[in-house]
Protein backbone atom coordinates (compact mmCIF):
# COMPACT_ATOMS: atom_id res chain seq x y z
CA UNK A 1 0.00 0.00 0.00
CA UNK A 2 1.55 3.63 -0.81
CA UNK A 3 2.71 5.91 2.15
CA UNK A 4 -0.14 7.95 3.51
CA UNK A 5 2.31 10.33 4.71
CA UNK A 6 3.23 10.82 1.06
CA UNK A 7 0.06 10.66 -0.56
CA UNK A 8 -0.87 13.76 2.31
CA UNK A 9 1.59 16.11 0.97
CA UNK A 10 1.38 15.26 -2.77
CA UNK A 11 -2.66 15.77 -2.09
CA UNK A 12 -1.72 19.03 0.18
CA UNK A 13 0.47 20.63 -2.30
CA UNK A 14 -1.91 20.21 -5.06
CA UNK A 15 -4.47 22.54 -2.85
CA UNK A 16 -2.14 24.93 -2.25
CA UNK A 17 -4.47 27.60 -4.25
CA UNK A 18 -7.15 26.79 -1.66
CA UNK A 19 -5.44 28.18 1.24
CA UNK A 20 -7.01 31.18 3.08
CA UNK A 21 -3.53 33.36 2.77
CA UNK A 22 -4.73 34.89 6.29
CA UNK A 23 -5.13 31.39 7.44
CA UNK A 24 -9.07 31.78 8.55
CA UNK A 25 -10.44 29.75 5.97
CA UNK A 26 -11.46 25.78 5.81
CA UNK A 27 -10.10 23.45 2.74
CA UNK A 28 -9.66 19.31 2.86
CA UNK A 29 -6.29 18.34 2.11
CA UNK A 30 -6.41 15.05 1.45
CA UNK A 31 -9.60 12.55 0.63
CA UNK A 32 -8.71 9.16 1.43
CA UNK A 33 -11.34 7.89 -0.37
CA UNK A 34 -10.30 9.09 -3.82
CA UNK A 35 -6.66 9.98 -3.29
CA UNK A 36 -5.82 6.32 -2.04
CA UNK A 37 -5.65 5.85 1.29
CA UNK A 38 -10.10 5.11 2.58
CA UNK A 39 -8.65 5.29 5.92
CA UNK A 40 -7.73 8.80 6.11
CA UNK A 41 -9.04 11.94 5.68
CA UNK A 42 -7.04 15.48 6.49
CA UNK A 43 -8.67 19.21 7.05
CA UNK A 44 -7.51 22.32 7.65
CA UNK A 45 -9.45 24.84 9.93
CA UNK A 46 -8.09 28.48 10.24
CA UNK A 47 -4.46 27.47 12.05
CA UNK A 48 -6.26 23.58 13.11
CA UNK A 49 -5.62 20.70 11.34
CA UNK A 50 -7.97 17.82 11.86
CA UNK A 51 -7.28 14.01 11.45
CA UNK A 52 -9.90 12.15 10.75
CA UNK A 53 -8.60 7.95 11.81
CA UNK A 54 -11.05 5.45 10.36
CA UNK A 55 -7.81 2.77 10.25
CA UNK A 56 -9.40 0.97 12.84
CA UNK A 57 -11.27 0.96 16.54
CA UNK A 58 -8.07 2.76 18.18
CA UNK A 59 -6.94 4.50 15.41
CA UNK A 60 -3.22 4.89 14.56
CA UNK A 61 -1.13 7.04 16.54
CA UNK A 62 2.24 6.46 15.02
CA UNK A 63 0.60 8.03 11.81
CA UNK A 64 -0.85 10.53 13.45
CA UNK A 65 2.07 11.95 14.80
CA UNK A 66 3.24 11.19 11.14
CA UNK A 67 0.84 13.56 9.92
CA UNK A 68 1.36 15.53 12.46
CA UNK A 69 4.95 16.49 11.66
CA UNK A 70 4.34 16.57 8.28
CA UNK A 71 1.75 19.23 8.48
CA UNK A 72 3.49 21.46 10.79
CA UNK A 73 6.76 21.48 8.09
CA UNK A 74 3.99 22.48 5.41
CA UNK A 75 1.91 24.75 7.70
CA UNK A 76 4.56 26.29 10.56
CA UNK A 77 1.62 28.46 11.39
CA UNK A 78 -0.38 26.00 12.60
CA UNK A 79 -1.77 26.06 16.44
CA UNK A 80 -3.20 23.05 16.80
CA UNK A 81 -4.08 19.84 15.61
CA UNK A 82 -6.72 17.49 16.72
CA UNK A 83 -7.37 13.33 16.12
CA UNK A 84 -10.75 11.86 15.76
CA UNK A 85 -10.65 8.31 15.75
CA UNK A 86 -13.75 7.41 13.93
CA UNK A 87 -14.80 3.75 14.97
CA UNK A 88 -13.18 4.72 18.50
CA UNK A 89 -15.58 2.98 21.24
CA UNK A 90 -15.71 6.03 23.38
CA UNK A 91 -17.50 9.50 21.93
CA UNK A 92 -14.42 11.49 23.59
CA UNK A 93 -12.16 9.92 21.18
CA UNK A 94 -14.60 10.29 18.40
CA UNK A 95 -15.25 13.81 18.78
CA UNK A 96 -11.61 14.43 19.23
CA UNK A 97 -8.28 14.66 21.23
CA UNK A 98 -5.55 17.19 20.77
CA UNK A 99 -2.24 15.57 19.86
CA UNK A 100 -0.44 19.51 19.22
CA UNK A 101 -1.30 22.41 20.91
CA UNK A 102 -4.10 23.21 23.30
CA UNK A 103 -8.05 22.62 23.52
CA UNK A 104 -8.08 26.85 23.99
CA UNK A 105 -6.06 27.19 20.21
CA UNK A 106 -9.03 24.91 18.72
CA UNK A 107 -10.03 27.22 15.44
CA UNK A 108 -13.46 29.12 16.94
CA UNK A 109 -14.57 30.60 13.43
CA UNK A 110 -13.79 30.16 10.10
CA UNK A 111 -13.99 32.66 7.23
CA UNK A 112 -16.16 31.07 3.46
CA UNK A 113 -17.12 33.42 0.80
CA UNK A 114 -16.85 36.66 2.96
CA UNK A 115 -19.12 34.78 5.54
CA UNK A 116 -18.21 33.77 8.86
CA UNK A 117 -19.05 30.18 10.51
CA UNK A 118 -18.71 29.41 14.18
CA UNK A 119 -17.08 25.98 14.41
CA UNK A 120 -16.90 23.37 17.25
CA UNK A 121 -14.51 20.84 16.14
CA UNK A 122 -15.26 18.68 19.37
CA UNK A 123 -18.68 18.93 19.80
CA UNK A 124 -19.37 16.10 17.58
CA UNK A 125 -17.78 13.32 15.71
CA UNK A 126 -17.55 15.52 12.63
CA UNK A 127 -16.37 18.93 12.79
CA UNK A 128 -19.23 21.39 12.56
CA UNK A 129 -18.76 22.17 9.38
CA UNK A 130 -19.54 20.20 6.06
CA UNK A 131 -17.23 21.66 3.60
CA UNK A 132 -18.19 18.99 1.00
CA UNK A 133 -21.35 21.41 0.44
CA UNK A 134 -19.54 24.25 0.18
CA UNK A 135 -21.08 24.47 -3.58
CA UNK A 136 -23.91 24.75 -2.11
CA UNK A 137 -23.52 27.25 0.04
CA UNK A 138 -22.07 29.17 -2.73
CA UNK A 139 -25.47 28.61 -4.74
CA UNK A 140 -27.63 30.33 -1.91
CA UNK A 141 -26.01 33.54 -1.91
CA UNK A 142 -26.55 33.65 -5.59
CA UNK A 143 -30.14 32.63 -5.66
CA UNK A 144 -31.46 33.08 -2.32
CA UNK A 145 -31.97 37.06 -1.77
CA UNK A 146 -35.05 38.25 -0.79
CA UNK A 147 -36.19 34.80 -0.34
CA UNK A 148 -37.45 33.28 2.56
CA UNK A 149 -35.92 29.67 3.48
CA UNK A 150 -36.76 26.88 5.96
CA UNK A 151 -33.15 24.80 6.99
CA UNK A 152 -34.27 21.54 7.94
CA UNK A 153 -32.04 18.89 9.66
CA UNK A 154 -30.39 22.57 10.13
CA UNK A 155 -27.43 20.80 12.59
CA UNK A 156 -25.02 23.63 12.72
CA UNK A 157 -27.37 25.89 10.08
CA UNK A 158 -24.14 26.14 7.59
CA UNK A 159 -26.74 26.19 4.59
CA UNK A 160 -28.96 28.67 6.51
CA UNK A 161 -26.02 30.85 7.34
CA UNK A 162 -25.56 31.10 3.16
CA UNK A 163 -28.94 32.07 2.85
CA UNK A 164 -29.17 34.58 5.76
CA UNK A 165 -25.67 35.89 3.78
CA UNK A 166 -27.51 36.24 0.26
CA UNK A 167 -29.43 38.36 2.23
CA UNK A 168 -32.37 36.11 2.95
CA UNK A 169 -35.25 37.83 3.51
CA UNK A 170 -36.10 35.58 5.86
CA UNK A 171 -34.76 31.91 7.75
CA UNK A 172 -36.02 29.57 9.64
CA UNK A 173 -33.27 27.03 10.86
CA UNK A 174 -34.87 23.46 13.04
CA UNK A 175 -33.22 20.79 14.10
CA UNK A 176 -33.53 18.10 17.20
CA UNK A 177 -30.76 19.03 19.10
CA UNK A 178 -30.24 22.43 20.65
CA UNK A 179 -26.34 22.71 21.31
CA UNK A 180 -26.08 22.38 17.29
CA UNK A 181 -28.18 25.51 16.71
CA UNK A 182 -26.72 27.60 19.68
CA UNK A 183 -23.61 27.35 16.89
CA UNK A 184 -25.75 28.84 14.73
CA UNK A 185 -26.95 31.56 16.78
CA UNK A 186 -22.93 32.43 17.01
CA UNK A 187 -22.56 32.34 13.36
CA UNK A 188 -25.48 35.13 12.96
CA UNK A 189 -23.47 36.65 15.95
CA UNK A 190 -20.07 36.81 14.16
CA UNK A 191 -21.89 38.39 11.01
CA UNK A 192 -23.36 40.58 12.84
CA UNK A 193 -26.53 39.87 12.39
CA UNK A 194 -29.50 40.02 14.95
CA UNK A 195 -30.96 36.37 16.44
CA UNK A 196 -34.90 36.11 16.43
CA UNK A 197 -35.32 33.19 18.99
CA UNK A 198 -38.75 32.07 16.57
CA UNK A 199 -35.78 31.67 13.65
CA UNK A 200 -34.50 28.73 15.68
CA UNK A 201 -36.89 25.89 16.22
CA UNK A 202 -35.72 23.04 18.68
CA UNK A 203 -37.69 20.01 17.65
CA UNK A 204 -38.35 16.89 16.09
CA UNK A 205 -38.54 17.27 12.22
CA UNK A 206 -41.79 15.33 11.98
CA UNK A 207 -43.43 17.63 14.60
CA UNK A 208 -42.14 20.94 13.15
CA UNK A 209 -43.26 20.39 9.72
CA UNK A 210 -46.53 19.21 10.99
CA UNK A 211 -46.94 23.12 12.93
CA UNK A 212 -45.53 24.33 10.17
CA UNK A 213 -48.26 22.91 7.37
CA UNK A 214 -51.23 23.80 10.26
CA UNK A 215 -49.54 27.31 10.28
CA UNK A 216 -50.04 27.41 6.09
CA UNK A 217 -45.90 28.70 6.38
CA UNK A 218 -44.39 28.29 2.38
CA UNK A 219 -41.31 28.93 1.89
CA UNK A 220 -39.66 29.90 -1.49
CA UNK A 221 -36.44 27.21 -0.76
CA UNK A 222 -36.24 24.15 1.87
CA UNK A 223 -33.52 22.61 2.50
CA UNK A 224 -33.48 19.23 3.74
CA UNK A 225 -29.89 17.67 4.41
CA UNK A 226 -30.84 14.96 7.03
CA UNK A 227 -28.60 12.63 9.18
CA UNK A 228 -27.81 9.50 7.73
CA UNK A 229 -30.61 7.21 9.73
CA UNK A 230 -32.53 8.42 13.10
CA UNK A 231 -35.51 7.10 14.69
CA UNK A 232 -37.67 9.45 16.94
CA UNK A 233 -41.11 8.48 18.27
CA UNK A 234 -42.33 10.21 15.71
CA UNK A 235 -40.68 8.53 12.98
CA UNK A 236 -37.43 7.36 10.83
CA UNK A 237 -35.19 9.09 8.83
CA UNK A 238 -33.26 6.26 6.72
CA UNK A 239 -31.00 7.79 3.36
CA UNK A 240 -30.97 4.33 1.85
CA UNK A 241 -34.44 3.51 2.25
CA UNK A 242 -36.85 6.76 3.06
CA UNK A 243 -35.11 9.31 1.60
CA UNK A 244 -38.77 9.92 -1.15
CA UNK A 245 -40.76 9.80 1.66
CA UNK A 246 -38.75 12.54 3.39
CA UNK A 247 -38.55 15.28 0.49
CA UNK A 248 -42.30 14.20 -0.22
CA UNK A 249 -43.13 15.32 3.58
CA UNK A 250 -40.79 18.54 3.33
CA UNK A 251 -42.29 19.44 -0.34
CA UNK A 252 -45.64 20.87 0.62
CA UNK A 253 -43.51 23.58 2.54
CA UNK A 254 -42.31 25.10 -0.61
CA UNK A 255 -44.11 28.05 -2.22
CA UNK A 256 -44.48 27.97 -5.83
CA UNK A 257 -41.73 28.22 -8.29
CA UNK A 258 -39.96 27.92 -4.87
CA UNK A 259 -36.99 24.97 -4.37
CA UNK A 260 -36.69 21.67 -2.98
CA UNK A 261 -32.47 21.63 -2.25
CA UNK A 262 -32.30 17.58 -1.54
CA UNK A 263 -29.09 16.23 -0.11
CA UNK A 264 -27.83 12.37 0.58
CA UNK A 265 -24.43 12.07 2.02
CA UNK A 266 -25.32 8.41 2.49
CA UNK A 267 -21.60 6.72 1.14
CA UNK A 268 -23.47 3.67 0.35
CA UNK A 269 -26.04 5.18 -1.83
CA UNK A 270 -25.69 5.34 -5.31
CA UNK A 271 -25.70 8.00 -7.44
CA UNK A 272 -28.41 6.03 -10.26
CA UNK A 273 -30.36 5.02 -6.88
CA UNK A 274 -30.95 8.51 -5.61
CA UNK A 275 -31.64 9.62 -9.33
CA UNK A 276 -33.98 7.68 -9.34
CA UNK A 277 -35.45 8.56 -5.96
CA UNK A 278 -35.48 12.65 -7.86
CA UNK A 279 -37.15 11.04 -10.53
CA UNK A 280 -40.17 10.01 -8.23
CA UNK A 281 -40.35 13.26 -6.28
CA UNK A 282 -40.49 14.65 -9.94
CA UNK A 283 -42.94 11.65 -11.45
CA UNK A 284 -46.15 13.91 -10.66
CA UNK A 285 -45.18 16.89 -12.89
CA UNK A 286 -44.95 19.37 -10.13
CA UNK A 287 -41.11 18.91 -9.43
CA UNK A 288 -38.51 19.24 -12.17
CA UNK A 289 -34.56 18.76 -11.65
CA UNK A 290 -33.16 22.16 -12.18
CA UNK A 291 -29.48 21.27 -10.90
CA UNK A 292 -26.95 18.95 -9.49
CA UNK A 293 -24.50 20.33 -7.16
CA UNK A 294 -20.90 19.22 -7.67
CA UNK A 295 -18.87 18.80 -4.80
CA UNK A 296 -15.72 20.89 -4.29
CA UNK A 297 -12.43 19.89 -5.84
CA UNK A 298 -10.64 19.06 -2.67
CA UNK A 299 -13.45 15.98 -1.65
CA UNK A 300 -12.60 14.42 -5.52
CA UNK A 301 -8.87 14.95 -5.37
CA UNK A 302 -6.93 16.53 -8.76
CA UNK A 303 -6.50 14.56 -11.83
CA UNK A 304 -2.54 14.20 -10.40
CA UNK A 305 -3.63 12.92 -6.65
CA UNK A 306 -6.95 11.22 -7.74
CA UNK A 307 -6.29 7.26 -7.32
CA UNK A 308 -9.33 4.78 -5.84
CA UNK A 309 -12.85 4.46 -5.85
CA UNK A 310 -15.50 5.36 -3.69
CA UNK A 311 -17.35 2.39 -2.21
CA UNK A 312 -20.44 2.65 -4.76
CA UNK A 313 -20.31 4.66 -8.11
CA UNK A 314 -21.72 8.14 -7.73
CA UNK A 315 -22.45 9.01 -10.81
CA UNK A 316 -24.12 11.57 -12.30
CA UNK A 317 -22.91 12.81 -9.31
CA UNK A 318 -19.21 12.98 -8.47
CA UNK A 319 -19.01 12.47 -5.23
CA UNK A 320 -21.13 10.70 -2.08
CA UNK A 321 -22.40 13.86 -1.07
CA UNK A 322 -25.11 14.07 -3.73
CA UNK A 323 -26.82 17.45 -4.12
CA UNK A 324 -29.33 17.99 -6.06
CA UNK A 325 -31.82 21.66 -6.74
CA UNK A 326 -35.67 20.85 -7.50
CA UNK A 327 -37.83 23.84 -8.96
CA UNK A 328 -41.79 23.16 -7.53
CA UNK A 329 -45.11 24.26 -8.74
CA UNK A 330 -48.01 24.00 -7.11
CA UNK A 331 -51.64 23.76 -8.38
CA UNK A 332 -52.68 26.17 -6.05
CA UNK A 333 -49.93 28.94 -7.16
CA UNK A 334 -49.76 29.91 -3.48
CA UNK A 335 -46.54 32.34 -2.70
CA UNK A 336 -44.21 32.02 0.25
CA UNK A 337 -45.74 33.03 3.88
CA UNK A 338 -44.32 35.68 5.67
CA UNK A 339 -43.87 34.68 9.64
CA UNK A 340 -46.60 34.08 11.50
Amino acid sequence: MSDPVALFRTAAAARATLLSPTHDGAVRLFNGYTEGFPGLAVELYGKTLVIHDATGPKGDRALVDALTAAALEAYPFLTAVLWKQREASAPEARNGTVVHGTESALCRKVKEDGTWYATRLTLNRDTSLYLDTRPLRAWAKVHLAGKSVLNAFAYTGSLGVAARAAPAAHVVHTDLNKPFLTVAKDSYALNGWPVARADFIVGDIFDVVGRLKREGRLFDCVFVDPPFFSVTPQGRVDLEADMLRLLNKLRPLVAHDGWLVAINNGVFVSGAAYQQTLDAVCADGYATLETLIPAPLDFVGTDATRQGTLPVDPSPFNHSTKMAVLKVTRKDGRAATSAA
